[in-house]
């Protein structure tokens, strides 16, 4: 496996370097900047990208943005932010995870674990506060069809459109269409919101 790290911080690459070297024998590939990680994950085929938004030069929801279209390689994002709303939006930006930089090491791995395999992780603690931000209570699930429970789960895994479009042998615009009525049903408009409702209901 390899893994780019990208964050400016030399004592924090190292760190973490050494806690992944006693748990695996990835590969690890370092950028100080914005800009370096993304030629790099321009140049060379990654597995997992762990993410500090606060760069240098280039950094942000941007970067997470190019490094999206730069490469399909799912995005850890490590952060000293751990507000909700900041949270969300990476999220909807296209990172399949958010861990804190005060998260503890065992909750490190396992976030580069679930996100490393295909998956989806919040942080615990910021996953609750997501819980309580939320207008929409779990029990609003109940009126969501088989299909739209069986998209939604989907969804949690961290999948696209059109991986659920082909895992369930529809159109992708059918899933499209499905997407949009369960918002309705539960009276969001956002996908991140389906995403606080799958992990409060446990699907995640």
């Amino acid at each position: 496996m390899r893994i780019l790290l990208i964050d400016d911080h030399a004592i924090v690459r190292t760190g973490l370097r050494k806690l992944l070297a006693m748990v695996s024998d990835a590969e690890v590939l370092e950028a100080a900047t914005g800009r370096e990680g993304l030629a790099i994950a321009k140049s060379k085929p990654v597995d997992m990208i762990i993410l500090d938004l606060n760069l240098p030069e280039l950094g942000g929801v941007e970067l997470l943005s190019r490094l999206r279209q730069a490469t399909g390689a799912p995005i850890l994002v490590l952060s000293m932010h751990a507000e909700t709303l900041y949270v969300t939006r990476t999220l909807e930006a296209g990172a399949q995870g958010y861990v804190s930089k005060n998260a503890s090491p065992e909750e490190l791995l396992a976030a580069i674990r679930q996100v490393g395999s295909g998956g989806r992780y919040v942080e615990q603690e910021i996953a609750q506060s997501l819980v309580l931000d939320t207008v929409v209570p779990v029990a609003s699930l109940a009126h969501l069809s088989p299909r739209d429970l069986e998209i939604l789960r989907h969804l949690a895994a961290g999948k696209s459109l059109g991986e659920i479009a082909k895992a369930l042998g529809l159109g992708y615009k059918t899933i499209a269409n499905n997407c949009s009525l369960i918002k309705t049903k539960l009276g969001v408009t956002k996908t991140s919101d389906l995403l606080r409702l799958a992990f409060e209901a446990g699907m995640a």
